[in-house]
């Protein structure tokens, strides 16, 4: 029997998208370079729904995939080939249960980051990794990536707070995997990328929200200047709970944007602190977080508790992507990582390298814990920018790596890193992972393209031109 017949009798056909126009919007997540649209996409609600849909695939030997809600920078959600099935999980968004006594919440992975801590709020509890894009990106896709954002500093990634999930293999088993004794297999899963499964509950942890939480602007007249603030600030032993950096050509675009929050246009840097806790300790680290942040001469200094104004200043980095939209069609954003002690080095060899390749850079980025994010600002139907921005890409991850680094930091590998995992592994390396991916899914139908190159000599990567992904004609 055909695929799509046997899914016209497992899904309602409100919830299965098989005409070329309704899958057209699917062809690819939010890493612009690479567009291809599914074979079909189907709308499951549950878990026995998608245990169905991937025993169909399994039997047709079928490749399928499952996309959140597109947020993905990578590629990760975006078909490698003709002929995928997606399986859009979005429709599954509800909280199954929250437990406050317990600090713990059962969802589903279709449900938004920021929902959540919304939830969560009337309990005075919150979900904390908050990815800039939390509004959007949805649990199941935080899970996948092993995301982050601004407060991971204090509070970890992704993996940090999952205490259990629901996973249907390949073969189309179900498992329920939860930490505790033995091997850690749900550890294992989050930061997939999609390629053991697809995750149908999360069992979460909450924490409480803090009594006090205090935010500080600092622009600085030299990137240098808030790179060395930042170092300060860890070094001291000061425990802020988040420390972003936002470059010049960010604020302009920001500024000029609907998300302008008021950071000083002749700022070369703004930083970003937050504090938060109690009130006593609070009292105890504020002045000398004040007076690190002063040693290194900003421009002014701005400190709120008032949530409204909190806001306005996190609402310039929140949406400083958003902003990017005023300077070209598309936005190619990297997450290499260097040691905090290094930040200062990556950021003016990526500037050069942006410049050799004629690119325009901007950066915002996670300065806690070295978590670089260049953006590169380019025109998607141009195959010479589209070339241009990827092999500056690649030169800014072998920069990362060489710094002491790693090619990302919670974006993933996707299809966007595949030719560069060589600047960080060897083919030994390389071939243990596909080993441990092949122990999920044997078959490789399971996102098969993404997080691992195919076996062979990847060790140099492409640093010159388009990764293989692009070579052919589909930039």
């Amino acid at each position: 029997m055909d695929i799509l017949e046997r899914l016209e009798r497992l899904i309602p056909p409100d919830r299965l998208a098989r005409d070329p126009a309704a899958v057209l919007v699917y062809e690819f997540d939010a890493w612009p370079v690479r567009r291809t649209p599914p074979l079909a996409v189907v709308h499951p609600r549950s878990t026995d729904e998608v245990r169905a849909v991937v025993e169909a695939c399994r039997d047709a030997k079928v490749p399928f995939l499952a996309r959140g809600s597109g947020t993905g920078l990578s590629g990760g959600a975006t078909p490698a080939g003709e002929g995928y099935l997606m399986i859009a999980m979005a429709g599954m968004d509800r909280i199954l249960a929250l437990d406050a006594e317990d600090r713990t919440a059962r969802v589903q992975p279709g449900l938004f980051n920021l929902a959540l801590s919304e939830a969560a709020a009337p309990h005075g509890l919150r979900f904390a990794p908050d990815p800039s894009s939390q509004a959007a990106s949805t649990i199941g896709g935080n899970v996948s990536e092993n995301a982050g954002g601004p407060h991971c500093f204090l509070h970890g990634m992704t993996t940090d707070h999952v205490l259990g999930l629901v996973l249907v293999t390949p073969e189309a088993e179900v498992l329920e995997l939860e930490r505790g004794a033995g091997p850690d297999l749900c550890g294992l899963v989050v930061g997939h990328e999609g390629t053991f499964g697809i995750v149908t509950e999360v069992l979460l942890r909450l924490v409480p929200q803090p009594g006090v939480v205090e935010t500080w602007l600092a622009p600085y007249p030299t990137m240098s200047a808030a790179c060395r603030a930042v170092s300060d600030l860890v070094a001291s032993g000061l425990s802020p709970s988040a420390l972003e950096i936002l470059d010049r050509n960010t604020i302009e675009a920001v500024e000029a944007s609907v998300y302008a929050a008021g950071y000083p246009r002749e700022a070369e840097a703004v930083l970003l602190v937050e504090w938060e806790g109690s009130e006593a300790a609070l009292a105890a680290e504020s002045p000398a977080i004040v007076d690190r942040l002063r040693a290194h001469g900003p421009l002014g200094l701005e400190a709120t508790r008032d949530p409204v104004q909190r806001k306005r200043l996190w609402k310039g980095r929140k949406g400083a992507f958003g902003a990017m939209g005023r300077l070209a069609p598309s936005l190619f954003v990297l997450d290499g990582t260097v040691p905090r002690s290094r930040l200062e080095e990556a950021l003016a060899r990526s500037l050069e390298i942006g410049r050799a390749h004629g690119v325009r850079l901007s950066n915002v980025f996670h300065a806690g814990d070295g978590n670089l994010h260049p953006n590169i600002s380019f025109d998607d139907r141009d195959p010479a920018e589209v070339a241009r921005a990827i092999a500056a890409g690649s030169e800014i991850l072998r920069t990362c790596v060489e710094l002491g680094g790693s090619i990302s930091g919670e974006h993933g590998v996707g299809l966007e890193k595949l030719d560069f995992l060589g600047f960080q592994y060897s083919e030994t390396d390389l071939e243990v992972f596909r080993e441990l991916r092949r122990c999920f899914d044997p078959d490789e139908r399971c996102n098969p393209g993404k997080l691992l190159p195919a076996g062979g000599s990847c060790a140099e990567g492409r640093s010159a031109r388009a990764p293989a992904a692009l070579e052919g004609g589909d930039g």
